[in-house]
């Protein structure tokens, strides 16, 4: 393949990764302090970018040199973020959490796929006590906040009320983003243990306020049930909008999620894999998501799908759900 051909199909990738409302031409022109017209030039493969340019084009679009060359190598390269291990780390990963979802909204053809693990945590910013207490969980035990060394969780100062304009767009983002999720009744385990060994460690040192955690935890499964009875996404304690975007359940009961997040945008595709139980890494490699995809496809012919249909099914899955926290409150009692 011509040089010149490698560099049109590289700036044709870049114009299917940026928002459609933003324009190819203007973005190489910021980037790299030329003309319009230079910039024109370029992405025709009428003159060749140097090291230089590719070097600064690839870092801002998170693009490896193997799609810039098309190079057949082992090599699958992923680009993320790590625990800063500030005193910030938690707010920069919520602003990183809105980020990626404002890139995915603006595109004009998304879908999401989410292989289950534990439950999204997107749905638990329904309630400031619920989101408070993971993000307390998420603080304490794992980006390991040395303020919070000694800290019990109590209603009393609520972190959610401090990153709540945050949250609400989150959610909101998220309940107009088509998705799929798979999911196995694993899927609460992770909270359920949270909260239960919080609460025996005495770091919960209220047992209304456990109750208080369980029962939302309670809500927000019925809300899942609700979502999946009419196959939209929308706000807890609301009706849906026009904005309500269409939500597939697809319950597997023999493997179990690791949280994987799939994305296809238009001509392009992400995987999302997890990492350090927060954080994801993400790579556009087209080998490795055609693999991925195939993979996601395969598990969803052999799950059942519960949204909209399977009535039965999909009752006994929540009923499940419920059972698992209901005994947890009984205990408490």
């Amino acid at each position: 393949m011509a040089n010149s051909e490698i560099q049109v199909q590289f700036f044709q990738h870049i114009k299917n990764i940026i928002p459609h409302y933003k324009s190819l031409v203007d973005e190489i022109s910021d980037l790299l302090g030329i003309s319009n017209d230079s910039a024109y030039r370029r992405i025709r493969g009428e003159k060749y970018i140097d090291l230089e340019e590719i070097k600064k084009i690839s870092q801002h679009f998170n693009i490896s040199l193997d799609q810039v060359f098309n190079l057949q190598t082992n090599a699958i390269v992923f680009h993320g973020k790590l625990n800063s291990f500030t005193k910030d780390s938690f707010e920069f990963w919520l602003e990183d959490v809105l980020k990626q979802f404002q890139m995915l909204h603006a595109q004009k053809n998304k879908h999401i796929y989410y292989h289950v693990k534990d439950m999204p945590p997107f749905y638990q910013l329904y309630f400031p006590e619920l989101a408070s207490f993971k993000f307390f969980f998420f603080m304490k035990s794992i980006l390991f906040y040395d303020s919070l060394k000694y800290e019990k969780f109590t209603d009393e100062n609520l972190f959610y009320f401090k990153v709540k304009d945050t949250c609400n767009k989150i959610i909101q983002l998220y309940n107009q983003l088509p998705t799929t999720e798979i999911w196995n009744e694993e899927g609460i385990n992770a909270t359920i243990r949270q909260i239960d060994i919080y609460y025996e460690m005495g770091w919960i040192p209220s047992k209304d306020l456990a109750i208080t955690l369980y029962n939302q935890l309670q809500e927000t499964v019925n809300h899942l049930e609700s979502q999946a009875e009419i196959g939209l996404k929308y706000h807890l304690g609301k009706s849906p909008t026009p904005e309500s975007a269409p939500y597939h359940l697809f319950v597997n009961e023999f493997v179990i999620g690791d949280n994987s997040f799939f994305t296809e945008l238009d001509n392009v595709r992400i995987t999302y894999l997890n990492h350090s139980v927060l954080y994801f890494i993400g790579s556009m490699d087209p080998k490795f998501n055609d693999a991925m995809f195939s993979n996601l496809d395969n598990l969803m012919k052999k799950s059942t799908m519960i949204s909209t249909t399977g009535e039965i099914e999909r009752g006994m899955f929540f009923n499940k759900l419920r059972k698992k926290i209901e005994e947890k409150i009984d205990n408490i009692r």
